[in-house]
């Protein structure tokens, strides 16, 4: 049963990919990739891997695909001048995807890449936690990558406010160093007025 469903995902997975680079709607390449996406998650149950099943479908199928579908239905890109040269630029497609398959065949394929490589590994016990198991290696085996990571995320997320964010003329900001050293006479003014009597 196990076989079975592996190769209804992995035929899945295969068939979604091809549709995704093959359609001619945006739309439609993107909710293939969600299908992909649901698939791969298939197979991450397949192996035992749970949280990330559930993390593939919740954060790419859920947030980052949800977002590609907003934005490319809200673009309204126009396709036809996309498809403009493309009998042109057919010939160094085709050699760089050529050379992309013979890469996936020499590191993929059965001399370097098969199960008596990678034996399939011992099932796990019915209390193991594969979330447990991957927080305790990703916070002591490999903390610095994952930091040098996170500060990679958020240099890039810094500098993509800093490149998107444009002054407009007229508009007043504040400086926070100016607000610190505030003082309050600076702020409030005391003003002696005389009280008015009625006549």
């Amino acid at each position: 049963m196990t076989k079975l469903l592996f190769y209804v995902f992995a035929i899945i997975v295969v068939a979604a990919a091809l549709r995704m680079i093959t359609a001619r709607n945006p739309v439609h390449a993107a909710l293939s990739l969600v299908l992909a996406f649901v698939a791969s998650s298939g197979l991450w149950l397949l192996l035992e891997a749970e949280f990330l099943a559930v993390v593939l479908v919740l954060v790419y199928v859920g947030a980052v695909m949800v977002l590609f579908l907003f934005v490319v239905m809200m673009l309204d890109i126009n396709i036809a001048p996309l498809r403009e040269g493309f009998i042109r630029h057919l010939p160094v497609g085709a050699l760089v995807a050529l050379l992309i398959v013979v890469q996936l065949v020499m590191v993929l394929g059965p001399a370097s890449f098969g199960i008596e490589f990678a034996p399939r590994p011992a099932p796990a016990a019915a209390d193991f936690s594969n979330t447990e198991a991957l927080g305790v290696l990703l916070y002591t085996v490999y903390v610095y990558p994952f930091e040098v990571a996170a500060a990679i995320l958020l240099v890039a997320i810094v500098a993509a406010i800093a490149l998107t964010m444009r002054k407009r003329a007229g508009t007043r900001y504040l400086r926070p160093h100016d607000q610190v050293r505030v003082r309050p006479q600076d702020r409030v003014r005391l003003v002696k007025m005389r009280s008015e009597t009625d006549r």
